[in-house]
């Protein structure tokens, strides 16, 4: 199953479910510099510099989640890329799957600017750079 939740609605299930894992699937630059929610998991779904699909994402999910049932919330810039990566890991039999909608930035603005309508970091939930 996935699941489309808000920022909002992540964090408080992330509340009442404390083995829940959240997987960052965007690149280290993003994560780092950017910034990314407090525990979350980075596990690229493409990565620089060559940008290619990440061949050992499913195993690398794997070593952060103990068990595939437990809630796997997946977040990336605006909720695109981690709603592919919410589908291969359904193939591959995790059973409970959240996309967080709008991801950590959100969408563009009239000024083409991300983080200034939507997304995690707007909604002031808990967020770090590295």
């Amino acid at each position: 199953m996935i699941e489309n939740l808000t920022p909002q609605q992540s964090w408080e299930l992330m509340q009442k479910t404390p083995d829940a894992v959240m997987i960052d699937v965007r690149t280290t630059i993003e994560h780092g510099f950017v910034g990314h929610p407090v525990g979350a998991v980075l596990v690229p779904w493409k990565d620089a510099p060559d940008w290619q699909l990440n061949v050992d994402f499913i195993k690398q999910v794997k070593q952060a989640v103990s068990d595939v049932a437990i809630p796997v919330l997946l977040l990336c810039r605006s909720g695109k890329r981690s709603l592919e990566a919410a589908d291969v890991l359904q193939q591959a039999g995790f059973k409970y799957l959240v996309n967080i909608l709008d991801g950590f930035e959100g969408d563009l603005d009239k000024n083409k600017h991300r983080g200034n309508l939507s997304g995690w970091r707007f909604c002031q939930l808990p967020w770090e750079q590295s």
